[in-house]
């Protein structure tokens, strides 16, 4: 199985279970408005959610409920092509397509920063 993150909002990843499939790409943008769904690779995720949610790399945004979806490539109906962000920078992967809930194996949290409760 190969695995992909994605860097969520809770309330979006259980509104998503409601209906079968997840169409967001990324903070505030849809797969409609990208063209795809925007995921990370295990190393990529701290930068990821710093970028986004000014997360940190072990911290989750104080006030948002943040989760991480764990995506098995295999149960995926569209592709995934890896591209970079600019011109000869690193490649992330990308499902071009919506993600359906059977995909995602697992969901965790996003710890929260110190001090905050969870």
């Amino acid at each position: 199985m190969s695995e992909l993150l994605h860097l969520t909002e809770g309330p979006l990843w259980e509104a998503a279970r409601g209906i079968g499939t997840y169409e967001m790409s990324t903070r505030g943008r849809t797969l409609h408005e990208e063209g795809f769904i925007h995921c990370s690779l295990p190393h990529q995720l701290a930068a990821v959610a710093e970028m986004l949610y000014g997360a940190g790399s072990r911290a989750g945004a104080g006030d948002q409920d943040l989760v991480v979806l764990v995506i098995d490539t295999e149960r995926l109906p569209a592709p995934v092509r890896y591209e970079p962000a600019a011109p000869g920078g690193e490649e992330f992967p990308h499902i071009y397509g919506p993600l359906p809930v059977e995909a995602v194996v697992e969901v965790r949290p996003w710890p929260r920063k110190e001090g905050n409760p969870a």
